[in-house]
């Protein structure tokens, strides 16, 4: 498998990634209101949702790595990077507690990630696509 191959996969790797790491946001906070609503504590959580996190983060990493291998284009791969950065300071915010951020800021890297890679996935399937022809 060639590097283009796989920097083009990385891409498709990152939408899923992300999105799923949206959907994960996005869902805690409603399965922990119904466990409230079935009396279950607060705090009490699968161990295995907690290992969700991290999971998503290296797996985005790998994906945010492999896709700047890809490209030539400057401003993408700093934004991959700032993007990439600010998402590991809000998770690892949200697990230590260090500063009171809004539970919503989670979605702007998630959700810049997954346009960013769309942005590159096409961008870079059209140069493939002018360079053939």
């Amino acid at each position: 498998m060639s590097f283009s191959n796989v920097s083009m996969k990385s891409d498709f790797l990152g939408m899923i990634a992300s999105g799923l790491c949206l959907i994960h946001c996005v869902a805690t906070p409603f399965l922990f209101v119904a466990g409230a609503g079935l009396g279950i504590p607060s705090k009490a959580q699968p161990t295995w949702w907690g290992y969700l996190d991290p999971i998503f983060l290296v797996l985005s990493l790998l994906a945010v790595f492999w896709s700047i291998q890809g490209t030539s284009l400057r401003w993408i791969k700093f934004l991959f990077c700032a993007l990439w950065l600010l998402l590991l300071v809000i998770v690892l915010n949200e697990k230590f507690e260090l500063y009171p951020i809004a539970e919503e800021a989670i979605y702007i890297p998630t959700i810049g990630l997954i346009l960013l890679h769309l942005y590159n996935s096409r961008a870079r399937h059209n140069s493939t696509r002018l360079v053939k022809n």
